[in-house]
């Protein structure tokens, strides 16, 4: 099953509705984001990171999973 940008930029801002957002990729399983919100002030990487992911309700989940690969940034804005 192939997913696309914009399913993924929709999952992710169902949990960050104010971000700023950005999704590259076309092939339907490799991907790259760019989460730039708020709420990680304060947090490291790992936590900014892992919040992210489980925004995408297990599309990453191993061989079941739609999305293969998602290179993913995450900051707070400046």
């Amino acid at each position: 099953m192939a997913i696309d940008a914009t399913a993924i930029e929709t999952l992710i801002r169902s949990s960050f509705p104010n971000a700023k957002i950005t999704v590259q990729g076309d092939d339907g399983q490799h991907f790259a984001a760019e989460v730039i919100d708020d709420s990680f002030r304060g947090q490291n990487r790992v936590q900014q990171q892992r919040a992210v992911y489980a925004s995408l309700k297990g599309l990453m989940d191993g061989a079941n999973g739609a999305l293969h690969a998602l290179a993913l940034t995450t900051k707070a804005p400046e």
